[in-house]
Order: structure tokens, then sequence, then C-alpha cells
């Protein structure tokens, strides 16, 4: 399985890769709704170090980002859906859009030294919304071109819940998008069925 294309020192990923963290933000109130919000959420997931300004950003930013949500969101959606079926007339617009912005150059990368003398990883220049898009367009490409990591796509399994995450469990046994939230949510409302039962 190819590295997801982050070039954060310690990207946090929790969905397993930043296309898939772009597309669970339609279901956490939007943070993609204001230039700070945009701003942490690519130093959160590591599509850049933290720090890093994003000085040029404005309003179309958040425009090309949700547009790209979309364009996901038909992708992914469409693997997951009787992983085969291509029939949706807007899977074709979704793939041409994701392949013209890859086309794009990702981030670059440099070495500077912090206060302390050790090296640390920063941009150069301050990346583009462009260049931002190309890196999360190139790791939806590198996920459902890769038959193994295509094949580890899961949707949460919680009634009230519909993120999509990559399962790199042993087994690959995972159920929840998140065992704190959701699996810790529907364990309870388990055990209080079960209650409910035995006391009926």
């Amino acid at each position: 399985m190819p590295p997801h294309p982050s070039v954060s020192d310690e990207p946090s990923s929790p969905a397993g890769r930043p296309c898939l963290d772009l597309l669970d933000t339609a279901h956490a109130g939007d943070p993609l709704d204001t230039l700070d919000a945009l701003r942490a959420w690519c130093a959160d997931t590591g599509l850049v170090p933290p720090g890093t300004g994003l000085h040029t950003a404005t309003t179309r930013w958040l425009t090309a980002f949700r547009d790209l949500r979309t364009q996901v969101a038909v992708l992914v959606r469409a693997e997951l859906a009787a992983r085969g079926a291509r029939a949706d007339p807007a899977l074709p617009v979704a793939l041409a859009r994701i392949n013209a912005l890859a086309r794009s150059a990702p981030p670059t990368p440099r070495a500077v030294r912090t206060d302390d003398g050790t090296l640390t990883r920063a941009l150069h220049p301050d990346p583009g919304c462009a260049a931002l898009l190309a890196l999360v367009a190139r790791d939806v490409i590198d996920l459902l071109t890769d038959p193994e990591a295509r094949a580890r796509l899961r949707e949460c399994a919680a009634d009230d819940c519909s993120r999509v995450y990559l399962d790199t469990s042993r087994g690959a046994r995972r159920r929840w998008c998140s065992s704190e939230r959701c699996g810790n949510r529907t364990r309870v409302a388990r055990h209080r069925r079960r209650a409910q039962v035995a006391r009926a």
C-alpha cells in the first residue's frame, strides 16, 4: 500500500487517508466553513506542517475544497456501493475533476533548522490552493487504484453514522470510524437494550 502523500512530519489522519479525512468533514458540522478552520484542518490532517501560515488563503479555497470533497465522495461511495457498479453518471465527471486537480504540483518540502539545532520539515514556499488540492487528489488516486487499500475501505457500522475510513486493523475487523465515539455509543445502546429486556 503506498504511503499517503502527507508533507507533515507526523500526520494525523483519523480516517486513515487525507482524502477520507476531507470526505468526513461533511459529518463534523463542516469545519470547512471559515479560513481559520480550513487552515487548522490542513495542519491537523497533516497536509501542511504545524505553523504553516497559508497566508494566501481566500474564501475561494473553501469553495474549492468543498468541490473536491464532493468529487471524492462520488468516487469513494461508488467503491463502497456494489464494488463494481459504475452506472452513476456523476462518476466520469468526478474522475475527470480529480485527475485534473492532480496535475498541479504538490507542495515542495524543505528542511529548516530549529532553535535547538534539529531539522524539521517546512514548505517552500507557502503553498497555494492548487498545490494542496493536488495533494488530496493524488491521495484519492493512490487509494482507489491500489487494490489492497481499496478493499479496506469501510463505512462506519453505527446506525447514525456514514463516515468512511481505511481499515488497517489486524484481520480487517474494525467496525466503527471511531471506537471512542461510535463504537462506545453503540456498545452503550446495546447494553441499555439488554438491560430493558432483562427488566421486562
